[in-house]
């Protein structure tokens, strides 16, 4: 019996690529196909590019350096010229990217080569497919990259096509000519402008913000889970929720966000009137909705910036194929991409300290009218008390990273290239944002369920249709506070299921697009 096919992610099809379609190529390691009407457009953009050089005119990166340099003239015929762009510019640093963020940004590239204005030559642009579906990772260091196209880890993944570089290549690191000769590949004859094209782009910024999506989904689905656990343990008010309430003042995604949680608590004891323990709750419940609910919009958000930088042309120049011009642009800049992800991380840290106070709350004897701490046993005991310094720790971490990367840098290419988006940085600490908030979001799970316990044991509860699934959920996986111990390894054990999914329903709900 032969074995299933590998799926397949065609691009350049009537329809661009989504995020979402770039992280489940990235994650399940599909095959890449380009469609026939990309491969047209490839064609006839390149031919169109080699018409133009034939005119002896002035191209940009093809009869001319670049940056401070593009006063020069070069020979069109010189493929060394493509060659050197490609390897100077393999100057990254710092932390390595994994396999999965290789892959996206390799997509996310394929995907802006299938619009058909980079010029590359159809031969290259096949090369870069072959390399990605032959499963040759290169070695990407993450340090490099101002946003004003993602010249240094794209010339990383460029060197190895060219024979250069280094690559993982089933299990093993080897010299890029090494892993192309091992996969059956040799390196493209560069005609054109195919170097620069290759570099002149921000699709590491596209590629990993779209596999950020969908990582912060899956915590933020969590989050929402974790604060009707909240709810639940508190016996909080649930008129915030109410949708004719929620619908007097609807910011954005603040009707959704309480109609879900309003979902997970429904058929539980205290979902009727005169369930609340309190008619007028903390903050940090009354405004769930609200706070959870602009952050929503800001996720949102950040995926319409990722998924614009997909599907059109980021190429500079750019080759217009039906007029035959080649015209200069600025769509490599990703200014908007970063003031998206720099918004997304302004939210999340307000829903970082919205989570931690209902964490320091739920702790409250005052406030919750359950033991001190949610320890069950007397006689000095802990309970979950040290845990209210890795909260304040998170919360403080989170605001930290929340701080917006300044505008103003280093004036470069001897003062040509004197602004930069900053995107790749800004992707990357909303990323360092979204692990802590993962961790955030266990330790809310760890102390709303031991809350819901001790609950429980002292009163009649039911809980509601949504709320008692996630509570088993959480116990299946880490045990109840009964005598003081570590939880270290509770959280570590839920932040690794968040990332797998734990609240798919939650997830479904609020994230339609990001279901299979």
């Amino acid at each position: 019996m032969l074995p299933p096919a590998a799926p397949i992610l065609e691009l350049g099809g009537e329809r661009p690529v989504t995020p979402h379609q770039v992280v489940a190529a990235a994650r399940g390691d599909h095959a890449i196909r380009l469609h026939p009407d990309a491969l047209a457009r490839i064609a006839a953009a390149h031919t169109a590019l080699l018409r133009a050089v034939a005119t002896g005119a002035p191209i940009y990166g093809v009869t001319t350096g670049l940056g401070a340099v593009a006063d020069t003239s070069l020979g069109p015929d010189d493929a060394d010229v493509q060659r050197r762009i490609v390897l100077t510019r393999a100057v990254g640093v710092g932390p390595v990217a994994g396999d999965v963020q290789v892959r996206a940004m390799m997509i996310a590239r394929l995907a802006g080569f299938a619009v058909g204005t980079s010029g590359a030559s159809p031969s290259t642009v096949r090369g870069y497919q072959a390399v990605l579906n032959a499963g040759i990772r290169p070695v990407v260091p993450l340090l490099g990259s101002l946003g004003e196209g993602d010249l240094a880890p794209l010339a990383h993944i460029g060197s190895v096509l060219l024979g250069e570089g280094t690559a993982r290549l089933a299990g093993q690191l080897l010299p890029g000519g090494e892993a192309l000769a091992q996969a059956g590949l040799s390196v493209p004859r560069l005609q054109g402008r195919d170097g620069l094209a290759m570099v002149s782009s921000s699709a590491a910024c596209s590629g990993l913000g779209a596999l950020l999506i969908a990582d912060i989904e899956r915590v933020f689905s969590a989050l929402a889970a974790a604060a009707a656990l909240s709810f639940e343990a508190q016996r909080a008010n649930l008129s915030p929720l109410r949708p004719e309430v929620a619908a007097l003042h609807p910011v954005p995604g603040q009707v959704a966000i309480a109609a879900e949680m309003l979902r997970l608590l429904q058929g539980g004891s205290f979902d009727q009137s005169g369930g609340a323990r309190r008619l007028h709750d903390p903050l940090s419940f009354r405004c769930a909705p609200a706070v959870l609910g602009s952050a929503l919009a800001a996720i949102q958000a950040a995926d319409r910036a990722v998924a614009t930088e997909l599907a059109w042309s980021d190429d500079n120049p750019a080759v217009l194929a039906t007029s035959g011009e080649i015209v200069g642009t600025a769509s490599f800049d990703t200014t908007h991409l970063a003031l998206a992800f720099e918004a997304l991380g302004l939210a999340l840290s307000r829903v970082a300290v919205l989570t931690g106070a209902r964490i320091m709350q739920l702790m409250s004897a005052e406030t919750t009218g359950l033991p001190r701490f949610l320890t069950p046993r007397h006689g000095g005991r802990s309970g979950l008390a040290p845990l209210q310094k890795t909260v304040a720790a998170l919360v403080a971490a989170i605001a930290r990273d929340a701080q917006p990367v300044p505008a103003c840098v280093l004036a470069v290419a001897d003062g040509i290239e004197d602004y930069a988006g900053m995107a790749m940085a800004v992707v990357c600490k909303t990323a360092s944002i979204v692990e802590a908030l993962g961790l955030l979001a266990a330790c809310e799970l760890v102390t709303a369920a031991q809350a819901i316990d001790l609950r429980m044991a002292g009163e009649y509860v039911r809980l509601g249709i949504g709320t008692a699934v996630h509570h088993a959920a959480v116990r299946a996986l880490v045990a109840g506070i009964d005598e003081d111990r570590s939880v270290a390894g509770d959280l570590e054990t839920l932040a690794t299921a968040i990332r797998d999914g734990l609240f798919q329903d939650v997830l479904d709900r609020l994230f339609p697009a990001a279901a299979p």
